[in-house]
């Protein structure tokens, strides 16, 4: 059973109009550049969640997509389904949740209707208005703090004056929401609580593939935006949930395209920030089109993935749109395609339909258990002597058979071995696939990467260095 995380943690909305700088004062608040920010208004689609530690206290955050219409706030029933108004619903959908609500205003724009027609729905719905407290952002000097004055024409109180580019009146806004929330003791939560444990798998591949709609599909619920237009995800979205006991973060990342790591737009940050999501991932879920041919894209993303040393799990999505529904016959033509990453598993899904999507969380924990393995030097040593016994080490250059003195495991998660031979010797390299290819034999190590470095070290003191 998937359970969304729970940490009963108060709820803190921002929210305004378009580009008063929301983004800006989530990283500013989280201590972290998670949303995307730029000039353009609109850049942010799907809502940011973080969480703020401060004064012993601790709350959830999230940066909401800019109002473009107050209407939104008060109908109760949105018809249209493209993808402004997606982002005007799941805005609302946090703003129902919030304990309190941070309405951002632009001091530099000044007051504008739009501003005064959000205030005025918030201050009508008897759901907003006593959760509301109004944040004057921009203010860069304590010259141009008298300039927030205009807002108090809004009703909604003493307007507070910050600068989220600068983090100017920030730590004052911190105190202030923390003695709203008023629950310190209730919610105390330290980095030290934090579970080193989660497993980060990070949903990756070319636009329009399905990985938005995969990520909804394994948690049941709308979380992400999804449309047929490319790029409708700019930034990464993370998601925690349990799974049998586990703690596991799905984020969802936008796609990678050729053209879109030359453009100039907001395509090329958002195509950064999904490679700074990969980083920092245990696992990569490789979501391909199945009902399109494999392209040299693919290729390339699997590239990045194994040169940053993470485990990989190929998704074939739109499964239930393929006739000829064989996955052996699919298969092989995936691995003949992709031959430098066979030891991948491939999981075949629909994610429109809900097809075999909840095998995908049950390859995430044996994957990440499997990373772990840690052989001790007896272990290694015995392994070594069974592999000699299957094969006797092949040569690469010269004449004299090479002699393996060491085999050690000097890393794990994921696991990397150093095989040590005469200063002479030349181990092939089709030996060190042989070892590896029995190393899974034995260990399983499914869709993790081994590596396996052949040092001429004369004692064993060899250090390891990716």
């Amino acid at each position: 059973m998937i359970q969304k995380e729970k940490n009963n943690l108060p709820l803190v909305v921002i929210c305004g109009r378009t580009n008063v700088g929301k983004s800006t004062l989530f990283n500013c608040l989280t201590g972290r550049k998670q949303a995307l920010v730029s000039n353009i208004a609109g850049t942010t689609r799907d809502s940011n969640l973080g969480i703020v530690e401060w004064a012993n206290s601790a709350f959830g955050i999230v940066d909401t997509a800019g109002i473009i219409d107050w209407r939104y706030l008060l109908t109760k029933k949105i018809a249209d389904n493209d993808i402004d108004t997606q982002t005007q619903k799941q805005a609302r959908s946090y703003l129902d949740q919030a304990d309190l609500i941070l309405f951002l205003v632009d001091t530099k724009a000044g007051l504008l209707p739009e501003d005064k027609e959000i205030a005025a729905a918030l201050k009508k719905s008897e759901l907003y208005s006593s959760k509301v407290m109004l944040i004057a952002n921009k203010v860069d000097s304590f010259r141009a703090a008298s300039e927030a004055a205009q807002f108090n024409k809004l009703n909604l109180g003493e307007p507070i004056a910050v600068s989220a580019a600068s983090s100017m009146g920030t730590g004052d806004l911190l105190d202030i929401i923390i003695e709203r929330i008023d629950k310190p003791k209730k919610n105390k939560k330290t980095l030290e609580d934090k579970d080193d444990k989660t497993v980060t798998a990070c949903i990756i591949g070319k636009p329009n593939v399905g990985k938005s709609s995969l990520l909804n599909s394994i948690l049941g619920y709308e979380r992400v935006i999804v449309s047929p237009i490319a790029h409708t995800t700019r930034e990464p979205q993370n998601t925690d949930l349990i799974y049998k006991n586990k703690k596991i973060t799905l984020v969802d990342t936008a796609g990678i395209s050729k053209q879109g790591t030359k453009g100039k737009g907001l395509e090329k940050p958002g195509i950064l920030k999904s490679l700074t999501s990969l980083d920092k991932a245990d696992i990569a879920l490789l979501v391909m089109d199945i009902s399109e041919p494999i392209t040299h894209q693919d290729a390339k993303i699997i590239q990045e993935i194994v040169d940053r040393r993470k485990s990989l799990i190929f998704i074939a999505n739109k499964w239930d749109m393929v006739e000829t529904r064989d996955t052996k016959k699919w298969t092989e033509i995936i691995y003949d395609k992709l031959p430098f990453a066979t030891w991948a598993p491939l999981q075949f899904i629909s994610a429109k339909t809900g097809e075999k999507v909840n095998k995908i969380l049950d390859l995430i924990l044996a994957i990440a258990s499997e990373r772990q393995l840690q052989l001790s030097d007896s272990q290694c040593a015995k392994f070594l002597s069974h592999v000699v016994k299957l094969h006797k080490p092949a040569k690469g250059k010269g004449l004299k058979a090479p002699h393996i003195y060491e085999f050690k495991q000097v890393k794990h998660n994921p696991p990397a071995f150093v095989v040590r031979i005469g200063p002479n010797d030349d181990l092939h390299f089709s030996y060190v696939r042989f070892m590896e290819n029995r190393l899974r034999e034995k260990y399983g190590l499914t869709g993790t990467p081994i590596h396996i470095k052949v040092t001429k070290e004369r004692k064993s003191h060899t250090t390891y260095n990716e």
